[in-house]
């Protein structure tokens, strides 16, 4: 999200909040300027211990990106046959992964509206979403205080300020 100008260390968001989830897989992208400099974060988390995490960024990208490219990521750490949850607060990304992208790909990847928006992530993250058919993508509040949401926002908007 392009609404902070400082940066929160990742290691006290786990010290101040304990709310929300404790097991899954949380996505966060970010972007400094829309477009401009982004980040990107996803952390595989199972009873409150880190598994894996990833960040990523780009010099000059968009928001919606970042939240694609996270969800991406988070998607590659769960193996096939995981039944895990993902959380993204892009509420965009969420309902394209459940519901739109479905009739997309029926379509041959075409919209009655339009163009599909940054086409290449969606069809990538439509098909890794195929492929992990108990793995459950949920829309997650942001900035309400759950622990892992507001650790990868940390993390998302800490990976696009290194520019």
């Amino acid at each position: 999200m392009s609404r902070r100008v400082t940066t929160v260390d990742p290691r006290q968001i786990l010290e101040r909040y304990h709310g929300g989830p404790d097991t899954g897989v949380f996505t966060d992208g970010s972007c400094t300027g829309n477009p401009g400099p982004g980040g990107w974060a996803a952390v595989w988390v199972i009873a409150g211990e880190i598994i894996k995490a990833d960040t990523g960024a780009s010099k000059h990208t968009t928001n919606n990106r970042m939240e694609l490219e996270a969800l991406i990521a988070g998607l590659k750490m769960l193996p096939l046959e995981s039944n895990h949850t993902l959380y993204s607060d892009s509420n965009l990304c969420v309902q394209t992964a459940n519901n739109w992208a479905k009739n997309w790909k029926k379509r041959g990847w075409k919209r009655k509206g339009g163009e599909i928006a940054n086409l290449e992530l969606v069809k990538e993250l439509y098909d890794l979403y195929e492929a992990r058919p108990s793995v459950k993508i949920t829309w997650i509040r942001a900035h309400d205080g759950s622990r892992w949401n507001e650790y990868v926002d940390a993390l998302a908007f800490q990976a696009g300020s290194g520019f």
